[in-house]
């Protein structure tokens, strides 16, 4: 099983190539191209992981402080849209959303206790997906495995917990 490193180096021809999609989208649907929307995209797809609103707002505003809310969102709902985003729920109420990563397929293990997503492929998994749909005569389009549990490290797991809490709580 390999785990997706989140912290490699960005990669800015993706970036460029995300933004020249995006871009195009736009033009497509006859809408303008603006400053703001610009910004929350470069920084959206220099970012890893599963951004909420909320966390892509606060990049967003080291950037540009008057870029507010509602504008995230509808940006974020129009990169969904162009189908170079994904939106993602993980069970907690909050719509995460996921632009790149450094593999193209991969499969998630959610924490209940912190809420650490953790993004992996296994190439074993994948044969063994391919197999089943052989023996069952079915075709698969695609697919999405998340698997709930806990982290084993309750250590580090706590740190995280303890973490959020006290960035929900504003200290």
């Amino acid at each position: 099983m390999m785990s997706v490193n989140q912290a490699k180096e960005v990669d800015e021809n993706l970036v460029k190539e995300k933004e020249a999609a995006f871009a195009e989208y736009i033009q497509r649907k006859g809408l303008k191209t603006t400053r703001q929307r610009n910004t929350i995209i470069s920084v959206f797809f220099r970012l890893r992981g599963h951004i909420s609103v909320e966390e892509l707002l606060n990049e967003v505003k080291k950037v540009n402080p008057r870029i507010g809310y509602a504008t995230v969102y509808r940006t974020l709902h129009l990169l969904v849209e162009s189908n170079l985003v994904e939106e993602r729920r993980f069970g907690d109420g909050l719509a995460r959303y996921e632009g790149h990563s450094d593999v193209e397929h991969h499969d998630h293990m959610i924490c209940l206790e912190c809420g650490m997503i953790s993004e992996f492929f296994n190439p074993r998994l994948e044969a063994l997906q391919e197999k089943l749909a052989e023996e069952n005569n079915f075709q698969i389009y695609r697919h999405r495995l998340e698997l709930y549990g806990a982290c084993k490290d309750k250590d580090a797991c706590n740190k995280r917990k303890n973490s959020k809490a006290a960035e929900a709580r504003g200290a």
